[in-house]
């Protein structure tokens, strides 16, 4: 038996899920690092990593995953985090710089501009919006850096609200995932679904937020309202029966154009070890 490695993202959008973990005794529990989403997923296909909080991309693509239940990181309406900035109208981006930080964003990307029509090249760059614009149309540009952008200076589209307008679904960005082969390993007293549950439930009390919207203004240069109103109006951080529609729909319209592989089952961390509460 031994403690289980959590991956986690050091996005301001994964505070409240890691609450309990940074400030109860659940993080005694177990083993936490923080790394960019990309690299989350790595760890867990790597297996150095028992728990992360994967890229909705990532999923199809490693192997023996159980989906933690209820738990996600995503978007009913216009997300602010996930944005293609453009120095051009929308309708003339050719190229395209796509932030390595997130498989999940960069599929949306490549989703949303096919609607809007045309060919277009993309490339993998970091997220610096200066050096993506430099040489290319348009960048996509994630998580805190996207809450940076001076908006007023760029063409910008909103990809997850974009994803609403066209599909009425909510887009899923990444959700907890643990390796089946990792459980075994585990404390068998372990309850994962409510551990990672009540952590969600507890960053998201009005004390907690105010907490992280303290802790965050200074760290981004962003005002206390401009994180609040995002971690609670911008974020949906349930895997419910609607996003999860939303999250198979985005799949299946990425398997179409090559971006994942075909669609994959969803496999969530059985029942008995997540009874119901």
């Amino acid at each position: 038996m031994r403690k289980l490695r959590i991956s986690a993202i050091s996005y301001l959008n994964t505070a409240p899920l890691m609450w309990d973990f940074e400030r109860a005794a659940a993080g005694s529990r177990f083993d936490i690092s923080y790394t960019i989403p990309s690299a989350c997923a790595r760890s867990l296909a790597e297996g150095s990593a028992d728990i992360g909080i994967i890229p909705a991309a990532a999923y199809p693509q490693i192997p023996d995953l159980q989906i933690l239940p209820d738990v996600a990181i995503a978007s009913r309406r216009a997300v602010r985090s996930i944005l293609l900035v453009s120095k051009v109208p929308l309708e003339k981006v050719r190229t395209v710089a796509l932030d390595t930080s997130s498989m999940t964003s960069a599929a949306l990307a490549r989703i949303v501009l096919r609607w809007l029509g045309g060919e277009r090249q993309y490339s993998p760059m970091a997220p610096d919006i200066e050096a993506m614009l430099a040489g290319h149309d348009a960048g996509l540009v994630i998580g805190d850096p996207a809450l940076q952008i001076d908006r007023t200076r760029y063409h910008t589209l909103d990809l997850a609200e974009e994803w609403i307008r066209v599909t009425g679904k909510p887009f899923v960005f990444a959700f907890w995932a643990v390796r089946s082969a990792a459980l075994p390993q585990a404390d068998p007293s372990l309850d994962l679904g409510a551990i990672f549950r009540d952590s969600r439930d507890h960053g998201l009390e009005p004390s907690s937020i105010s907490q992280i919207t303290r802790d965050w203004a200074g760290k981004l240069k962003l005002s206390e309202g401009e994180i609040r109103s995002y971690l609670t109006q911008n974020i949906h951080y349930r895997l419910d029966p609607e996003c999860i529609e939303g999250l198979q729909m985005f799949y299946r319209h990425a398997a179409e154009i090559g971006a994942l592989p075909e669609v994959p089952a969803l496999h969530f961390l059985e029942a008995e070890r997540t009874p119901a509460t």
